[in-house]
């Protein structure tokens, strides 16, 4: 009965926090919403605290463009208080897809280096690692970051999928072609063997993308560049692709 109290007090807090948002200044919600957040460390049953930590979560981002960035702060903050892995990769997705409503992705984009080390502690399943990829991704490219970092990102994408997932393989296609964009465009991206991953080896005879998965073929063995078609006009073709 008392753990179900804190749920009730945290929404209760939510919602005078939310009529005091426009008017109060940042210190003092930052005062009100440090007292909210640390109601998940009250809690003995880990499903009690997810509960709370996505209450609070879903509610500070509602409204992405209103102070974003001091909206991030408060997820990061909630984020240090969970010792549940789970937990702290919903808040962390949720912040995520917050820095991209709000514009404010620079806050996030950082943490991008220390993601090995966070998939090691959530030891995530396939279909939230997909999930976190492709939001990488598309924050990487709105950012306007390193295409090495993009390319990287949509490789472990695409390394989720095996030959076995038949159905599931078709969701990959957009993203494989997407890879062979950034991979022929590119000029220092010869260390993954993308024709070995099966979301990539599906699209050979795609009606769609199979001339995309060709020209991977091709510049790959740097075939093209011995028959005299050069590494230029491979990039200017996959150019004209990417804007299909």
């Amino acid at each position: 009965m008392v753990q179900n109290r804190w749920l009730d007090l945290a929404s209760l807090m939510l919602t005078s926090a939310d009529l005091i948002f426009s008017k109060a200044s940042e210190k003092d919600l930052e005062c009100v919403y440090t007292v909210i957040c640390n109601l998940v460390t009250k809690p003995e049953s880990l499903d009690q605290v997810h509960e709370m930590a996505e209450l609070i979560s879903t509610k500070v981002t509602l409204q992405p463009n209103d102070k974003p960035a001091f909206r991030l702060k408060i997820l990061f903050n909630l984020y240090n208080l969970l010792e549940s892995p789970y937990s702290q990769y919903f808040v962390y997705m949720k912040s995520l897809n917050l820095a991209a409503n709000g514009k404010v992705t620079e806050h996030v984009v950082p943490s991008f280096k220390k993601m090995d080390n966070l998939l090691r502690e959530w030891n995530l399943g396939v279909k939230e690692q997909r999930e976190l990829f492709l939001t990488i991704v598309n924050i990487l490219k709105e950012n306007k970051s390193s295409a090495k970092d993009s390319f990287k990102c949509l490789v472990k994408y695409l390394l989720t999928f095996s030959d076995e997932e038949a159905l599931t393989m078709n969701e990959a296609k957009q993203e494989a072609f997407r890879t062979i964009i950034e991979f022929v465009k590119a000029s220092d991206m010869f260390q993954v063997d993308l024709l070995d991953l099966p979301a990539v080896a599906q699209l050979e005879k795609d009606a769609k993308y199979a001339s995309a998965y060709q020209l991977l073929k091709i510049f790959s063995t740097q075939v093209g560049c011995i028959l005299g078609f050069p590494c230029s006009k491979l990039c200017f073709i996959a150019e004209l692709w990417a804007c299909t």
